[in-house]
Formats: structure tokens, sequence, C-alpha cells
């Protein structure tokens, strides 16, 4: 299916649409790419590239494979109680984190209510954002909004879960990033390549592979740019649980602490990192960062099982792994093909939004968590096995 030399894909026993084929082929023949690609068993469409897909590039980035929700990723932390801490019916929990996180399009009235030492990181964060240069070619931008929405979930398949490990531990796990102005940032990077491509009259196979070249002005703005939005989203998933913990003590009316320093991890950016000797540019795409033991997280749908896994450093896949399930049929096909009763029947026993407005996000539009585990056997270990109970959507 794909040259290796060009491609190597973690995809035994997983399907992959021939749209994305498509574009994993055109991905292959850029001349900025520092080497092989590396697909992941999760892979499907994306916006230019496709979602699971590890691209390393030599002195440039494609703002378009990095995407528009920079920094999007995943925090989870194993708490200090059991499954028969838990109520019978989480339905007052799910409420009192509802109503706690602001979810979808709503944002705080104010900025989250915070303590040391996170209210200071998100000083820091405030004073570096002063200083980035693309924020000039954003436009008129609400800036209270962007303080007000750390801390917020978003919509679509961000979420926020109660999990039971194999040891009948509980834990929090939630999927978030930089929200709008991540969004800004993003749009105005992917404009720029567009531009510059056009302007030296590059044939490129799809607009959405536009790089942006190092050394450039737009380079460096958008570079300062992404690291600011990176750190913006891993903030907001650190506030966000934080909120979640003080909501969930709330509803069961006892302290409920973290057992272990929470595992954080982006799925979506790019960073410059060194393999094969040499220095480049990794932009992943819906993949993960698996280096030798470093902990990440792979989430299934609302009604499968997710996992903490351990990496294992391999060297071809740029040391990364999948990001998650990934989507096996877009989000107009789950909706025509899934009613009401097939969302409640597939997501029995989670306490969630079972209504029309997560119909797409059910777990029959995503690939099998259990296949795509089977094939990255190789990128990392399974270290916990969660099962969801409770799951919070926007």
């Amino acid at each position: 299916m794909f040259d290796e030399a060009r491609v190597k894909a973690w995809t035994g026993g997983v399907p992959i649409e021939g749209d994305a084929v498509t574009q994993i082929h055109n991905l292959s023949k850029l001349p900025v790419l520092a080497g092989h690609i590396a697909i992941m068993p999760d892979v499907h469409l994306g916006k230019g590239a496709t979602v699971g897909s590890v691209i390393p590039t030599k002195s440039a980035i494609i703002p378009a494979a990095v995407g528009v929700d920079i920094g999007c990723g995943m925090v989870a932390v194993q708490l200090d109680m059991s499954a028969s801490d838990l109520p019978d019916s989480l339905s007052t929990v799910r409420a009192q984190i509802e109503r706690d996180v602001p979810v979808g399009f709503d944002l705080h009235d104010d900025r989250a209510m915070i303590d040391e030492p996170l209210s200071a990181t998100v000083g820091a964060l405030y004073d570096r954002f002063d200083a980035l240069a693309i924020k000039a070619r954003l436009g008129k931008l609400d800036e209270a909004r962007v303080w007000r929405q750390i801390g917020t979930l978003g919509g679509g398949n961000h979420f926020i879960e109660l999990c039971i490990d194999e040891a009948q531990s509980v834990w929090v796990m939630l999927h978030s990033g930089s929200r709008n102005i991540g969004n800004l940032i993003g749009q105005c990077a992917i404009s720029m390549a567009r531009e510059i491509a056009l302007k030296h009259d590059r044939a490129l196979p799809d607009r959405d592979l536009a790089w942006l070249d190092e050394g450039s002005v737009e380079f460096d703005e958008y570079v300062s740019g992404l690291g600011w939005a990176q750190d913006y989203a891993a903030i907001n998933r650190e506030v966000m649980l934080t909120l979640v913990l003080a909501a969930l003590a709330k509803a069961m009316q006892r302290d409920i602490e973290p057992m272990a320093t929470a595992v954080n991890c982006h799925h979506n950016y790019a960073s410059l990192e060194e393999h094969f000797g040499q220095q480049m540019w990794i932009t992943r795409k819906g993949a993960v960062s698996a280096r030798a033991g470093e902990l990440g997280i792979i989430p299934g749908s609302m009604g499968a099982r997710s996992f903490i896994v351990r990496g294992k450093g391999n060297a071809a896949s740029y040391s990364s792994c999948s990001h998650g399930a990934g989507r096996k049929m877009s989000r107009n096909a789950a909706k025509r093909q899934f009613s009401l009763d097939d969302l409640k029947l597939q997501t029995q026993g989670v306490e969630c939004r079972k209504d029309s407005g997560v119909i797409d996000e059910i777990p029959g539009a995503y690939k099998d968590i259990d296949a795509v585990m089977a094939a990255q056997s190789d990128l990392v270990e399974v270290v916990h096995t969660l099962k969801q109970v409770m799951c919070v959507k926007g």
C-alpha cells in the first residue's frame, strides 16, 4: 500500500479509508520531509494530513498538520478512592461537574478560581502572551475570552470521565486543548503558509500541506505562538482537573486527593527533536510521545476502554503511539447511521448524555480500541486499563 522508505504504518488488522490513504501518499511526496512518515493505527482523514500521523520535517513546519486545536491532549490521575466508594447513581456527580466546568461554548464568568502555584503558572502564561508577535495578525482579539476559557472543556470529542481501573481504583481523565485562541493562531498560520505557497508557486497536492520555512518571519511568529498555545492547552487541562476534583469532592461530600502526579500529554503539536542523528521538527497530528519509560494516555470512545501506557521508545515511530481509537466514519455519517436507541445501548452502564447532540460521538463511530492497541504492541505497554463509568460532553 505504501512505499516503506517513505511511510511506515502500524495498522495491521485496522482498516484505513481510501481518502486517508490518498492523504498519506500526498504527504509522503513533500520536499520538506526529513524522513519517513509514521502512521498510527487510529489513522483517519484529517485536514491536509491524516489524523494519526507523525510527520518529520527539516527546517519547516506544516501548520495544517499541527491543526487548529494546538496542544489538544489528555490528562489523567488516579484518586484515593475505589469503585465501592462511588454512589450507585453518578448523575449528581455529573451534574456538579457540568455546573463547575464550562462545556461547549460556555466559559467562566471571570478567570477560574485556582490556588497557588497553578495561579502563578497562569500568570506567567499571561505575561508571555503580550510578547507574541503573531497577536498582531489575529485581528480584533477578545483577550478577556482567552483567560475566561482557561479551565473549560469545549465540545466535539472533548470529554471529562470517571473511570475504574483493573484494581477497582477510580481515575479522572479529561480531553481538551487550547480552545479559541489556539484555533486563531492555527488558522492564522495556515493562511500564512498558503499565501507563501502561492507566492512561490509551490506545486502542492493539497493546499493544506503548505509549510512555513525556518528563518522566515512567519515561521518565527508561528513557532512562538505554537509553543505558547501548547503550554496554554496543558495548563487548561491542569486547571480543569483541579475544578473537576473540587466538584467531585463537593458532590460526594468528602475530600478527594490524587494518588500520584497526573499524566498530561499533548497529541496535536510540534516540537524540535533529534531522531536518527539529526534535528528535525516532529509534528504529531493525533499521536502521543512514547519515549522509553514515558507515560501516556490512549482513550477509547464513550463506551469502550481506555489505557494508561508506557512508551517503548520505538525509533521507527519517532517514539510515538496512537492518540485514541480513531474515527471510522465521519460525524455526519454517524448521525445518519445511528439512532438514539443505538446510543443508549452502546453507552449502557455509563452515566452520560444520551441525546441527539452526541450521536456523532457514539462508540460505533470509532475503531475497535482493542485492535488499535494490538497493532502498536511494539510502541507501548499497557500500565492500566480503564473503564468509563461517567462521561461529560460539551
